[in-house]
């Protein structure tokens, strides 16, 4: 299996690059039927705006081709084609992504990876990101930075995520889309999209239900969304929007290895005194509400600034086993960056250099849950969140195909915990140190199309607010921030004509102070500092047209492989007497195996196979319990035409074909070893598109 998934690695990064370089600047990727090869696509990561060949970094893309493979409801299963990357969903509605491991850190939600949304912070001031509050059709293009980003995107040693939500081919009209699936998934959307492509307006509305595999997994998802871009002249970009997300999902809880063979199908059953999570009737209700603004100015040839400000709001309520949470979080922020370019005779240099700063005032009450209802008042807090960010960054370009970039940011983190149950209230004032994270990376392009990098960097990461608190309300233990050094070295480059397209990094990543979730008996989850953590690994994506003739019968033939390769440990942990030292990180399979084929007709009839090998994952840090290994298939087959104003996709699909029983979003170190989140099993859909051009 090993020399399978070597092979595998570099197949993988290939096709993972392809799906990433469909789009002119910005990295907005264009429609499912662009085909321009992988090292064509220009990405914005490290504010460096350049052909993915040029960039010397672990970056990945996911383009709106890669999402329309699957069943237009959901990212994950295009975002689990990215080497490294693991998105996880324990039950609809709650998401987990995982980059390199982040997610021991991820009891629920995506924590310690740093995601923009148009040029501004999705992540909030406590450090955890809302990712569920955009639906499908949110997302136009997705860049995923691995690894340590700090230097230009601040605290998260698992890296940054770039969303982009306007279209790279611009026509207006009206857009409508059905998709209808197993479970009573249901999901329409409506896209209104007005003015050219100077002055650009959309308003959009997705609604989504579902019943859910599992008891207590029902789900319902409305968000009404407006945006505009406009360009008032060559040297200006305004970009503005408004988004508002109504999300409600049932969560079964976790089962035992027992519960789960016994019947994978059940909630969380009630034992002794603890309720079930049907009793509990344990569920989320969240609003969120977000505005954001950004500018960019060119006042130059060789200045120019992009400054993006934004507020947002969420209400949050979870009726949950032990409590009944109530969480207010209002927060607003802003990043900056200004830009110098210029040429040094055959050398042109370019510096970035901006800051970014957010203010959170939240508010958080924790009750007695009396079946689904609140009852006696446990805790009640105020949290004053901050954090500052300066950066800058270097990137000269010499002659003979070298790039060397150099760049570095400040850090500063606070936060004020106010219990107000208390009489007189008192006030938990933690302030975390500067930290400076530098990286330095050199590029080589060995021929136009293919280039190798090796890099250097400082990682930190401070704990979040869900962290330094006990999910009781009580500040837990001391922590102190993750750090660590990280070193990349890989290559991507474009084979046979255009044909063939490969992308593979290697990375040796040292952790000190990670943090580790525990869950008590009593169902008590807290964060603990767990030593060091030695983390190697090879990721590859390997893409192969074997067929790329747009004028024959068969236009489009497309083999891919995506591999990673994790060997995580922690190198030196002991917690009260007992030492787990060397044991296996929780959280992250040794091998992933993503494959696939894409296949269109001229005649607009086309077919998407996917095949994901999973190998088996560490559940508690003892390494005493498993996740067995898994291997799902499944595809989507249509037809799109494109009839003068009218384009239309009609579609069908199947996911876990042979109905193979697994748990995705494990909870890992679980109380009462409850580990296990069942995915679904053999299940289908179908759905159609149509879009008609206005004149």
């Amino acid at each position: 299996m090993k020399k399978i998934n070597c092979l595998l690695t570099a197949c993988l990064l290939s096709r993972m690059t392809l799906s990433a370089q469909e789009s002119p600047p910005p990295a907005f990727l264009a429609d499912s039927s662009d085909t321009r090869p992988l090292h064509e696509v220009v990405v914005k990561a490290y504010e460096q705006n350049r052909k993915l060949i040029d960039v010397g970094a672990p970056v990945a893309v996911v383009s709106k081709a890669s999402l329309d493979r699957f069943g237009n409801t959901s990212i994950l299963p295009a975002m689990n084609m990215t080497p490294g990357v693991r998105m996880e969903e324990r039950s609809p509605g709650s998401y987990r992504l995982n980059i390199r491991g982040s997610s021991i850190r991820s009891p629920f939600g995506v924590r310690d990876v740093k995601i923009y949304y148009n040029e501004i912070p999705l992540t909030d001031p406590g450090g955890n990101t809302y990712l569920n509050e955009l639906g499908f059709y949110n997302f136009q293009s997705i860049e995923v930075i691995k690894g340590t980003a700090g230097s230009l995107y601040g605290a998260g040693i698992g890296g940054a995520v770039l969303i982009g939500s306007m279209p790279a081919v611009w026509d207006k009209g009206l857009n409508v889309d059905y998709t209808g699936g197993s479970y009573a998934t249901n999901q329409t959307n409506v896209d209104l999209r007005l003015g050219d492509a100077d002055h650009r307006n959309i308003l959009t509305y997705d609604h989504q239900t579902s019943d859910g595999y599992r008891q207590q997994t029902q789900m319902r998802r409305d968000i009404g969304s407006w945006e505009t871009m406009l360009r008032p002249s060559d040297k200006q970009t305004i970009h503005a929007y408004m988004l508002y997300s109504d999300l409600y999902y049932q969560t079964p809880g976790g089962l035992t290895e027992a519960e789960y063979n016994k019947d994978p199908q059940q909630a969380r059953p009630a034992v002794g005194t603890s309720p079930g999570a049907v009793q509990a009737q344990a569920a989320v209700f969240q609003k969120n509400f977000t505005a954001g603004f950004s500018n960019t100015w060119r006042f130059s040839d060789h200045w120019q600034n992009t400054t993006a400000l934004y507020g947002a709001y969420t209400d949050f309520t979870n009726p949950g086993i032990r409590v009944y949470e109530y969480r207010q979080e209002p927060h607003f922020g802003g990043r900056t960056v200004l830009q110098y370019t210029t040429d040094w005779g055959a050398s042109r240099l370019q510096i970035n250099a901006g800051a970014e700063a957010q203010k959170g005032f939240f508010e958080t009450r924790d009750y007695t849950n009396n079946g689904g209802t609140p009852a006696g008042l446990q805790t009640d807090d105020k949290l004053n969140n901050w954090t500052y960010m300066a950066f800058t960054q270097a990137d000269l370009k010499l002659p003979d195909g070298w790039t060397v970039t150099g760049g570095a940011s400040l850090n500063i983190n606070a936060l004020n915990i106010t219990s107000i149950t208390v009489t007189p209230p008192v006030t938990n004032k933690i302030r975390f140190s500067n930290k400076v994270a530098p990286r330095i990376a050199l590029l080589k392009k060995i021929t136009p199309d293919i280039s190798v990098y090796a890099s250097a960097s400082r990682g930190f990461s401070t704990p979040t607010v869900q962290e330094l608190q006990k999910s009781n309300g009580v500040v837990g233990p001391p922590l102190q921030p993750e750090n660590g050094i990280d070193y990349e070295l890989g290559g991507r480059g474009s084979f046979l004509n255009g044909r063939l397209f490969i992308d593979i990094d290697g990375f040796v990543f040292h952790i000190n102070n990670a943090i580790v979730q525990r869950i008590d008996s009593s169902g008590v989850s807290y964060s603990v500092n767990a030593g060091g953590t030695d983390q190697h690994g090879i990721e590859t994506l390997l893409s192969y047209r074997l067929i790329d003739r747009p004028q024959g019968f068969c236009n489009t033939l497309r083999l891919f492989v995506s591999h990673a390769w994790h060997d995580f440990h922690y190198s030196s942990f002991t917690q009260d007497t007992i030492n787990y030292s060397g044991h296996r990180l929780p959280s992250v399979p040794q091998q992933t195996v993503v494959s696939g084929l894409d296949i269109s007709l001229k005649i607009g009839l086309y077919a998407n196979g996917t095949y994901t090998y999973t190998d088996r994952i560490p559940l508690n840090d003892a390494n005493t319990f498993f996740a067995g290994s898994y291997n799902l298939l499944g595809g989507r087959i249509g037809f799109r035409k494109v009839l003068t104003r009218w384009k239309g996709d009609i579609f069908a699909g199947i996911d876990n074909a042979a109905n193979i029983k697994y748990s995705l979003g494990d909870d890992f170190n679980a109380a009462l070893n409850r580990f296990y989140n069942t995915a679904p099993g053999r299940n289908y859909f179908a759905g159609i598109s149509m879009n008609y051009l206005f004149r």
